[in-house]
């Protein structure tokens, strides 16, 4: 398993142990993750970076940490590349290629001198493309894509797309959904709202980038403001600091003054607090690939107000499970937050047919042995199948 930067690191954590338990034979490459140093270990995972897992446990600003994590990486890949010319394993399975867009990709070159020594290379496709790039770099990820022996993505949208726009065979790509996030974390009290006559609370949790429509969402709220709902909107979660200045400028711009903004990394156990906290939670995306935030609140359970998107669209249905609307209408997503935040019965209805789902160790038990086949599939041990593992 290969995430050499701990890019996806909750993924890449939740997919190794499901394996394991599944009798998969897994390393994991990976440095730790610098913000949750236990995000493997509580998942009974073991580290295997190459050479060094230092940078991230040193106490550094983001400049310098970003360098050195640079030279880190090059000595794990060189190491690693030693390792793979003596033994190379029997599948390599790529999480993340983050060097990608460097003119020195260094873990790119590495994943095809894996393949050149035999080892047959699987990509999990997080991004499509990476965020807000349009199509800039189409024609180097359509040659990545069509140069794996296989593909997973978590959505047949994705599927359609990859055969359509990229050129890759349709039996090359296998569709398994992602899988949620901290669900398996001890059950803690609501931190806020615990109280009768308490303002309710719609949350949205991330890492903000433009196409995730926050600043659509605080244009909506104005409205929501104005229509004397006692209720709070808390947005939670990182960015890069130009786009939180301008968050933050949008807020008084609008005059907003129910709008809660706490951007710094969230603990899972804090953050499972927050989630149980909401009575909303709300995904206003202009586009989307995959959610693990939207995986996150189908597992805890959360009545839902979303953009209504074709991937969306496969695990919700509006007014049965939750309210979509158009990802480019203020107005629309006011409405549905207005309309959701006044009915008590609707917020409860949505919140128990999204438990309904089961999204939890269920989901990883079926995530995990829909894997383990496309292992065997490109090792040639079982025959493929045309229709999409769920």
């Amino acid at each position: 398993m290969m995430d050499l930067l701990a890019t996806v690191p909750y993924y890449t954590a939740y997919l190794s142990q499901a394996l394991l338990n599944h009798s998969v034979s897994l390393t994991v490459g990976s440095i730790s993750y610098y913000l949750d140093p236990s995000c493997f270990a509580a998942r009974g995972i073991s580290l295997n970076p190459g050479l060094s897992d230092r940078v991230g446990k040193l106490n550094l600003s983001r400049t310098p940490r970003r360098i050195f994590k640079l030279f880190e990486a090059m000595l794990n890949i060189l190491v690693l590349a030693v390792r793979f010319l003596v033994h190379c394993p029997d599948v390599i399975h790529v999480q993340y290629l983050p060097m990608l867009r460097w003119s020195l990709p260094f873990d790119l070159w590495l994943v095809r001198f894996a393949r050149v020594r035999g080892a047959k290379i699987i990509l999990t496709i997080h991004d499509l493309l990476p965020h807000d790039t349009a199509e800039l770099h189409k024609t180097l990820f359509k040659s990545l894509y069509q140069s794996v022996d296989a593909i997973i993505c978590h959505s047949a949208i994705v599927k359609d797309r990859l055969v359509a726009e990229f050129g890759v065979a349709p039996s090359d790509i296998s569709v398994i959904p992602h899988g949620p996030f901290f669900y398996d974390l001890p059950v803690a009290d609501p931190l806020i709202h615990t109280t009768a006559g308490s303002p309710l609370i719609v949350l949205w949790q991330g890492i903000v980038f433009p196409y995730k429509g926050v600043d659509l969402l605080l244009d909506a709220w104005q409205q929501v403001e104005a229509s004397g709902i006692s209720a709070e909107l808390h947005i939670v979660g990182t960015g890069a600091p130009e786009l939180l200045d301008t968050l933050h400028a949008q807020v008084n711009t609008l005059s907003l003054q129910r709008v809660m903004m706490d951007f710094r990394f969230i603990s899972p156990e804090e953050l499972i607090v927050r989630y149980r906290s909401a009575d909303i939670v709300v995904y206003p995306y202009r586009a989307i690939t995959t959610s693990g935030a939207l995986a996150t609140g189908l597992a805890l359970g959360k009545a839902i107000v979303a953009s209504d998107l074709p991937v969306f669209r496969e695990l919700l249905l509006d007014r049965e499970n939750a309210l979509l609307v158009d990802p480019a209408d203020r107005d629309q997503l006011a409405n549905a937050l207005v309309t959701l935040l006044k009915d008590s019965t609707m917020r409860d209805r949505f919140a128990a047919r999204i438990s309904a789902l089961d999204f939890g160790d269920a989901s990883w038990r079926s995530i995990a042995a829909c894997t383990a086949k496309v292992y065997d599939d490109v090792c040639g041990l079982s025959q493929r199948s045309e229709e999409p593992c769920r």
